[in-house]
């Protein structure tokens, strides 16, 4: 079938939406059509290569959709349902068998390989283009979600109530799942707890809003754009810091005495990192998202106490499980995901991009399809 896609061409080109061609689902694959798509920096990343994702490459992997067909193997899904879309995992390593399924072994070759993991391709240029531009690759995330449809898994699917608009949903399958599943899962922050945040992003609000609804008692939200430290006071954190010319291992001592029981770091700047380090009270935590700087080190005097520093990817997240818990956290009032989102057409992604990586939004989201098109 063809579809239409944004197709990253080079590091230095716009994303390019063009015409392209989709295979149908194989036996384990689900055909969707997508409603929206949440820009993240991921996306950036590969895009720009400082992932090394093979170009040209359709991105994408905070999609949300309606199904439209199912392989004779897939179990739970039918036409019509909506879905929103998550990372891809092999789903039979002992990671995806133990329920960790963000740290399968085959990890990058499912996200970021730009094909399935048999090696196989299902997106195409159209016959009229493959001679002159060659191949495109796709499943980014096992999804390619900045398109008009994707092929999909049961592995990165995941079923939602009808009653929640699409569009609002799309960020929960990357940055928002990660940063909430960071502090409910990972950190299993506790009531009373505390909690500082580095860097109030999509992840960052993630956070902070999932560390409200875990009853933390102080939530400090570290960043340097005053709009963002501005709506983090709305959303939950009940201490800003403004990193500008700050020490911010002191200022978070300041308010807290001991220091803080965790600390999410998404800005992978290794000079946060020791800022990070510094802030912990005695058995206290890092949590790292974005990885770190190559020069980032802690000397090991400075865990001491029982302080530990560790990686987070996808915040330890079920996807089937934790997102419909994110879903009905949004239903309640207690997870506002459209206080971050701004929407664009896709024909506009490129501003979108342009948008976010200014700060000037906190979620783009990209409106593919109306629903009503069911």
């Amino acid at each position: 079938m063809r579809i239409r896609a944004a197709v990253a061409e080079s590091t230095t080109e716009p994303l390019a939406v063009q015409e392209l061609e989709l295979d149908e689902p194989r036996a384990d694959e689900i055909l969707v059509r997508m409603v929206a798509a949440g820009i993240c920096q991921t996306d950036a990343h590969a895009w720009h290569q400082r992932i090394p994702s093979p170009l040209p490459l359709v991105l994408g992997h905070e999609g949300a959709g309606v199904v439209e067909r199912v392989g004779p193997a897939v179990t739970g899904l039918e036409p019509g349902d909506h879905v929103v879309l998550s990372f891809q995992a092999c789903g039979r390593c002992d990671q995806c068998l133990s329920g960790h399924p963000a740290y399968c072994d085959q990890a990058f070759a499912a996200n970021f390989s730009g094909a399935r993991l048999d090696g196989s391709e299902g997106v195409h240029r159209t016959e009229d283009a493959a001679g002159e531009a060659g191949k495109v690759h796709g499943h980014f995330f096992g999804q390619s979600s900045f398109a008009t449809h994707a092929l999909t898994t049961q592995r990165n699917t995941v079923k939602v109530d009808k009653d929640v608009p699409l569009e609002l949903l799309a960020p929960l399958g990357c940055g928002l799942q990660t940063g909430a599943g960071s502090v409910l899962n990972s950190f299993d922050v506790p009531a009373g707890g505390s909690l500082a945040v580095f860097g109030v992003g999509a992840v960052g609000f993630g956070a902070l809003m999932a560390a409200r609804t875990a009853g933390a008692a102080t939530i400090i939200a570290v960043d340097v754009n005053p709009r963002r430290l501005a709506l983090a006071e709305e959303l939950g954190a009940t201490h800003t810091i403004d990193a500008t010319g700050t020490d911010v291992a002191a200022a978070i001592r300041d308010i807290t005495g001991s220091g803080v029981g965790h600390v999410l770091d998404t800005t992978g700047r290794a000079d946060m990192l020791t800022q990070a380090v510094a802030s912990l009270a005695p058995m206290g935590q890092v949590g790292l998202v974005a990885g770190a700087a190559p020069d980032a080190a802690v000397p090991p005097a400075e865990l001491a106490l029982g302080k530990s520093v560790r990686g987070i990817v996808q915040g330890d997240a079920v996807p089937q499980l934790f997102i419909p818990k994110l879903v009905e956290l949004y239903r309640s009032g207690r997870f506002p995901v459209d206080r971050l989102v701004r929407f664009y057409d896709f024909d506009d992604i490129n501003t979108a991009f342009a948008d976010a990586a200014r700060g000037d939004v906190v979620k783009p989201v990209l409106r593919i399809a109306d629903t009503a098109a069911e």
